[in-house]
């Protein structure tokens, strides 16, 4: 059996869509896992709207390198325009024009020759078409695309990669390669020792803790269903990871009337506790309380369309029982989660969580806590990344 490859010793260029922040997506956790294999990584944030403008002289593209503070391999680039963002949506050619002489910049500015870019970009703002051999490109989208340029972003990749099957389905027509290689987990949510048997809550005597983790302040949550499901169970602990102000968001999020007042509605409920946006460490020691998990969506509106979430991954890694509307990608597999039916309605999720609930005991066994564990484990983003080594490795 062959040995496993590894990334390493590369000079890596991450393009995100989302820029660096407290709250980890699927591109700063591979940022950072690359950086602790050893590769030297550069992640550029999107372009600060601008321009900039000096008192007396034109626009400056104000490209900063600096260290993540995380880990010495990570580096971070942020740039501002010198010409109006507003060109993507009314001159696309324009703006990758400019945008075009800004990625020069910023190569020059990097200062070393670069092995890999790696974008999880579906804006399409700087194209793979604009790098050129030897550099190896990676596609990798882990949101749904919607719109021409998200599908037109995967032209030059080398090899896509995404979360789910129905996102590789829709760039059939380009002819890399394409592979499934599901969210991962990073290393503050690996468990390191047994997990307990039954809920220490219910053992003595106290309310059960649900958790609940990601943006609040996100359009596309069920909040009529995830309001009913809280208010209706009053003896249940709900405590909430993530955004629910602006200023709290590095991941974007809505800031009109509804999503004020379900916020306000959320912290006016006595069995609801917000945490905001926490440290990755933070979080996994807040997971490790829980006696199960709610994801609670409207596939409508969800820009993933019910395909698979980031924080499913964080969530098995505890053991615990997830109660969730339907997700495809663990239609397969009941003892992972517990989930609705429905593709087009959560009608049925308030009467699935009561049911859970009621029978946690059963639900959190330990044979169902083993499996699930070893699941979330197999899915590091370590092997993750051991993975996408070896099938890059296999087309070469």
């Amino acid at each position: 059996m062959p040995t496993m490859p590894t990334l390493s010793d590369k000079t890596i260029l991450i393009l995100s869509p989302q820029s660096w922040g407290t709250m980890f997506l699927s591109k700063h956790h591979y940022a950072l896992e690359l950086a602790r294999m050893g590769n030297k990584v550069y992640f550029l944030n999107p372009p600060d709207y601008g321009p900039a403008r000096s008192n007396n002289g034109p626009a400056s593209p104000a490209i900063r390198i600096g260290p993540s503070g995380i880990h010495g391999n990570l580096m971070l680039i942020s740039h501002r325009l010198w010409f109006p963002y507003l060109l993507k949506f009314h001159a696309m050619p324009l703006f990758h024009a400019g945008m075009r002489l800004q990625m020069k910049r910023v190569l020059k500015k990097i200062g070393r020759p670069i092995d890999i870019v790696w974008s999880f970009d579906l804006g399409n703002l700087c194209p793979l078409t604009w790098f050129g051999p030897p550099i190896y490109k990676i596609f990798h989208p882990v949101d749904e695309p919607s719109g021409p340029q998200a599908i037109a972003a995967a032209k030059g990749a080398d090899i896509i990669f995404s979360v789910t099957r129905e996102i590789l389905e829709k760039y059939k027509a380009y002819p890399a390669p394409k592979h499934f290689i599901n969210h991962g987990i990073s290393p503050e949510f690996l468990p390191t020792g047994g997990f307990p048997v039954d809920s220490p809550h219910a053992v003595r005597g106290e309310p059960f803790r649900v958790g609940m983790a990601g943006n609040l302040l996100r359009s596309d949550l069920d909040r009529p269903t995830l309001i009913d499901i809280v208010a209706t169970n009053p003896a249940v602990i709900f405590e909430c990871w993530g955004s629910y102000t602006g200023g709290q968001s590095n991941i974007g999020g809505g800031g009109d009337k509804e999503t004020h007042a379900f916020i306000a509605a959320l912290q006016a409920l006595p069995n609801v506790i917000l945490h905001g946006a926490v440290p990755a460490a933070e979080l996994a020691k807040g997971f490790s309380r829980m006696d199960a998990f709610l994801i609670c969506y409207d596939i409508k509106k969800d820009q993933s369309g019910g395909t698979n979430y980031h924080k499913i991954m964080e969530y098995l890694s505890t053991g615990k029982v997830i109660i969730s509307n339907n997700v495809t990608t663990y239609k397969d597999m009941p003892v992972l989660m517990q989930m609705t039916a429905e593709r087009d309605n959560n009608d049925r999720l308030p009467a699935l969580f009561r049911q859970v609930i009621e029978n946690l005991s059963t639900y959190n066994d330990p044979a169902r806590q083993r499996e699930r564990i070893e699941f979330a484990c197999g899915n590091a983003y370590s092997r993750q990344v051991e993975r996408i080594a070896q099938l890059i490795k296999d087309r070469k």
